[in-house]
């Protein structure tokens, strides 16, 4: 009996990976599959090969979803789903805004766009801003960010498959691993 308690509680528990004021983002769950009223716009992010719906989808394409919109959910691998939460706070946005070049926006709304991140090893990107945002990493990466504001750069390890939530910020970015760097990013609007 505790076996079975314990196994559905880590099960629950192991769905959802983040949630604050934003959004709710769940692995290999889909509880918005089925649409309803608690339901924001819905993005998948496959992070393994997966099928939604009839179509397949790569490690790091996207497909997403209108506030209440059903579909299938996915098969056949690891996923990510990024629920929108319908009320949220104001969006903070940086003292600046500086758009990055190289980033290639691949789904815009009215609350939220999405772009993919990629910087080559070595690859360098200069001064740019971003809104608060959620960040899927696609692949592991070390970078080096000088932000605004701070005195030295920060070396940053990006873990693939992690998932994490960032605060507005202005700063540059030097790929100093051997991997290129590849997100998939939410970055919120006001």
């Amino acid at each position: 009996m505790h076996l079975i308690f314990g196994a559905l509680l880590l099960f629950q528990t192991n769905a959802m990976v983040l949630e604050n004021d934003f959004v709710q983002v769940f692995k290999n769950s889909a509880p918005c599959a089925a649409g309803g009223p608690a339901c924001g716009e819905t993005i998948i992010v496959a992070l393994s090969p997966i099928e939604l719906g009839g179509r397949k989808l790569n490690r790091g394409e996207i497909q997403a979803f209108k506030k209440g919109e059903k579909y299938s959910a996915p098969k056949g691998g690891d996923y990510v789903e990024v629920v929108m939460k319908i009320a949220r706070p104001a969006v903070k946005t940086p003292p600046v805004k500086i758009p990055a070049k190289g980033n290639t926006i691949i789904y815009d709304s009215e609350r939220f766009f999405i772009f993919e991140e990629k910087l080559p090893a070595g690859g360098y990107r200069e001064r740019h801003s971003h809104n608060q945002r959620l960040v899927v990493n696609i692949n592991a990466a070390q970078l080096e960010q000088k932000v605004d504001g701070q005195d030295k750069p920060v070396i940053r390890d990006s873990i693939a498959d992690d998932i994490h939530f960032n605060e507005p910020v202005v700063h540059d970015t030097k790929n100093i691993g051997k991997n290129p760097m590849r997100n998939i990013v939410i970055e919120l609007k006001p």
